[in-house]
């Protein structure tokens, strides 16, 4: 009985060593260097590219390097990263994670359902055998990164577009309901607006004017027995795309089933 107590005792000091070993990083944005091998200036430049690229294509490409797997194949870690961080869109399932493991010196480029005709495995580990493994032997890790992220932007652009793109007639950038909209009535939902404006302002002052009068007000500073109105409102939802209006970064519900690519170095 006492050994099977203290096997449990052991159990419990290890399992959260083995939780956090197989924990999963937080998405920060394109490239997610927790294995601190891509230099800042390199960092900034493969950011925008991946930027720009999503906002021409809509496809998602994300980066991410660690430390060390913790023992766990590549292949089992790049899927379970790609599926909690939802890389790509809903309904496209365009996302692609370029995985780099610095210790144990591998990597993997994995592909979502949608993108599986164009970036394969054979091309998929072309990439990963002809274009970025030359450049990690010789320790180039930003020349690594750059090249390969270019060759599987090449490799899949044009399989998606943008929901919304500029017009091809160069005629200025693109605005949604433009032109869509007479003058006049532009002015007349302005003016709904700020009539809605002053309607809510007055109410608020006269709940505030109540607020004061009211005996049942406690010194806690509520009403009513409620909590006074902050005046608050929060704008963070879930955007589909690769943006929330939080202002933080994430995937945009993406699917993966496992294609790619692995490799060494």
């Amino acid at each position: 009985m006492k050994k099977v107590g203290g096997s449990i005792f052991v159990l419990f000091l290890i399992l959260p060593l083995a939780v956090e070993a197989a924990g999963i990083p937080a998405l920060r944005g394109y490239v997610n260097d927790y294995g601190d091998m891509i230099s800042p200036p390199a960092e900034t430049e493969l950011a925008s590219k991946l930027k720009e690229f999503e906002e021409s294509d809509s496809t998602q490409i994300v980066i991410l390097t660690v430390a060390s797997l913790e023992g766990e194949p590549v292949e089992d870690y790049g899927i379970r990263v790609a599926e909690a961080w939802k890389i790509g869109q809903k309904g496209k399932d365009n996302g692609v994670l370029f995985l780099v493991s610095r210790e144990d010196r591998r990597m993997r480029i994995e592909v979502g359902r949608g993108l599986e005709g164009k970036l394969t495995d054979l091309t998929a580990g072309r990439i990963i055998d002809f274009v970025v493994k030359p450049k990690f032997k010789a320790e180039d890790y930003d020349g690594g990164f750059t090249a390969g992220v270019s060759s599987i932007i090449d490799a899949t652009r044009g399989e998606f577009t943008a929901d919304r793109k500029a017009p091809s007639d160069g005629q200025g950038p693109y605005v949604p309901f433009a032109g869509g909209i007479s003058p006049w009535l532009s002015f007349l939902i302005l003016l709904g607006f700020f009539a809605l404006f002053a309607v809510m302002v007055r109410s608020h002052g006269r709940l505030d004017g109540l607020r004061k009068n009211d005996p049942r007000r406690r010194r806690a500073g509520t009403w009513g027995g409620y909590p006074p109105y902050s005046g608050g409102w929060s704008t963070r939802g879930d955007s589909g795309s690769g943006f929330d209006f939080g202002g933080g970064f994430s995937g945009g519900g993406g699917g993966f089933g496992g294609g790619g690519a692995s490799g060494s170095w």
